[in-house]
């Protein structure tokens, strides 16, 4: 056989999955307990009767798309459920209309596609929704439109649900946001500095229409994965800044029972924007900043603002007040912390979008010390004139 029919033949062997043991583990387990729970649900509540469908075949096809790519576009919550139904509706008004089976089966089909792309509602195992509606045989032609119903809706509500559920905890995100984030957050022209850098959203957005493909990933993920790309390539180009080097390691810290008095008196003498929160053992348990003072004072207008914070920070000599007397009372959680390896520009993306200071945690998760946008700045200067001059950064790490 000459060569090049062999690389022909090769070129159709899908690559090696990049999925670990537990997610394969994970999806198996997911489909398992989908089914099962959805058969012995719908058994429960259908009647038991001879011409009764409890369980219909399509929904095996359902549970590889919800359990092993949850992440997919075909997978999400209106994907199932409205395809599914009009997929239904679809091949049980073909089956009533045209008697040649082959003919109802292939208006279905094609019927059933358009209407899953005119509702944005694409989910491959409808197509076999239509056609078991069309072959499915004397009792699915019996039941007529009650097949849409049930066992149809049942079905893949109950998929749904036990997806949601089993996939968040599990430890994957479902659903998917199937819509770009609000390109202006905080309604100005401008987006985040982050997108102002590199692809922006239109440049997704233009790319997707000129492919003018239906892709099996959800935009969101894609986004993420030229994101982490880009952010590898520069890894590789220019190495890695961990926070561990460029970090504050002279925290100044609160604790729960910090009065509000004593903790704005920290904010204002080392001019801080944030105190990091600890317990006992110096783990972070929350973060309390400016912004907390202001909420809880009720400043909402600049009118009576030495006032208000003032009877906010004034300590009430009572045993039991409404009023948040210490830093535990105000303070956000959870918190948003990094590692004292993670590398520096893992980050700007946080620090982007609003985040002033990030606290940093050693391997015990106890405080190592805290990494704020001056750091950052800093750090990423250093590497972009270190790599200007041709010579590796002094805190560079390959």
């Amino acid at each position: 056989m000459p060569d090049s029919i062999l690389l022909w033949f090769k070129s159709f062997i899908p690559a090696r999955s990049n999925v670990d043991r537990f997610e394969r583990m994970r999806s198996c387990a997911g489909s398992l307990f989908g089914i099962l729970l959805v058969g012995l649900v719908s058994y429960a509540i259908l009647p038991h009767e001879a011409g009764t469908i409890w369980l219909i075949a399509p929904m095996g096809a359902s549970a590889v798309l919800l359990f092993a790519v949850p992440s997919s576009p075909l997978a999400q919550p209106w994907s199932i459920i409205g395809g599914n139904l009009c997929a239904a509706l679809i091949g049980v008004t073909c089956a009533r209309l045209v008697q040649e089976p082959a003919l109802a089966a292939a208006l279905a089909i094609a019927l059933a596609i358009g209407a899953m792309f005119m509702l944005r509602c694409i989910h491959p195992p409808s197509g076999a929704v239509a056609l078991t509606a069309v072959l499915g045989g004397p009792v699915v032609h019996d039941m007529g439109y009650a097949f849409v119903l049930s066992p149809v809706m049942l079905n893949s509500v109950l998929l749904l649900l036990t997806a949601l559920f089993f996939n968040n905890a599990s430890g994957r995100r479902y659903p998917h946001a199937q819509q770009s984030a609000a390109p202006h957050p905080h309604q100005t022209r401008d987006e985040l500095p982050i997108a102002r850098l590199g692809f922006s959203h239109e440049d997704l957005d233009e790319v997707l229409k000129n492919y003018n493909q239906v892709i099996d990933i959800g935009r969101d993920d894609l986004e993420e994965i030229f994101l982490r790309t880009e952010m590898r390539a520069y890894h590789r180009r220019f190495g890695q800044t961990l926070c561990a080097s460029v970090m504050s390691r002279d925290v100044v810290v609160a604790e729960f029972a910090t009065t509000l008095d004593e903790a704005w008196n920290l904010l204002q003498q080392h001019r801080l924007r944030a105190l990091p929160v600890l317990d006992r053992g110096r783990h972070v348990i929350g973060i309390v900043s400016r912004s907390d003072f202001l909420e809880h004072a009720g400043v909402e207008v600049h009118t009576g603002l030495v006032a208000q914070l003032r009877a906010l920070l004034h300590r009430v000599p009572f045993t039991h007040s409404d009023k948040p007397e210490v830093v535990g009372q105000i303070m956000s959680r959870p918190v948003i912390t990094a590692q004292v390896d993670t590398p520096v520009l893992e980050l700007v993306p946080r620090m982007a979008e609003g985040l002033h200071q990030i606290p940093v945690v050693g391997a015990d998760g106890k405080l190592a010390g805290m990494l704020t946008q001056s750091d950052m700045i800093a750090a990423l200067y250093e590497k972009n004139l270190a790599a200007a001059r041709g010579v590796p950064g002094l805190r560079s790490v390959a």
